[in-house]
């Protein structure tokens, strides 16, 4: 039951959010739209952040569900354009209107879980630390988010295809050249 109502408040903040910017949202109008009282909001969610929050990482898992492998990573890309491009109004409303952190820190998270699964990948049967995969991950994930938050800054309105076949020729292999680059073993592979 839990579940459904969250998702309830989500569908009105999502509603509200075609009709009106985030800040100017209040509890009350989400309520009434989802014909629940204020004290129900309050059980799920600390303040329309919270919710803002909530639905992002939401929206993240099911963008990224199986989409974390090297022979897979373009389609999570693919899926992470859909899923913001799906959200539109919410993204461009929270972005523009109140917090471009809450947009950054939601395609950083989207990102680096794509990237991290990749990297573990790539890394079997290599000695590389952890701390290093991550600055390897984080590396690429800025780089990504960068693309994509130019993106929608101009609209979403280039074909984001265009924008990870691009991405495609340009970091080819480079993701084994870093782990290779930071191997504890040193006995490094081409691939």
């Amino acid at each position: 039951m839990s579940q459904i109502t969250k998702r309830a408040l989500e569908e009105s903040l999502k509603k509200m959010l075609l009709k009106k910017p985030v800040n100017k949202i209040t509890i009350s109008d989400i309520t009434e739209d989802c014909g629940i009282n204020r004290m129900t909001f309050y059980y799920h969610f600390k303040d329309i952040y919270d919710l803002v929050e909530w639905s992002c990482v939401e929206d993240a898992a099911r963008a990224l569900d199986g989409k974390k492998t090297y022979d897979t990573w373009q389609q999570g890309f693919q899926q992470i354009f859909q899923a913001v491009l799906d959200n539109k109004p919410f993204v461009q409303n929270v972005y523009k209107s109140v917090n471009q952190e809450q947009v950054e820190t939601y395609l950083y998270s989207l990102t680096h879980n794509l990237l991290i699964g990749v990297i573990e990948e790539k890394a079997v049967g290599m000695q590389v630390r952890d701390e290093d995969k991550e600055f390897i991950a984080d590396f690429f994930k800025f780089a990504f988010v960068g693309l994509m938050l130019d993106w929608i800054r101009n609209g979403m309105k280039k074909d984001p295809q265009q924008i990870i076949d691009r991405l495609s020729i340009l970091i080819e292999g480079d993701i084994t050249r870093a782990l290779n680059k930071y191997r504890i073993d040193k006995t490094y592979q081409i691939l």
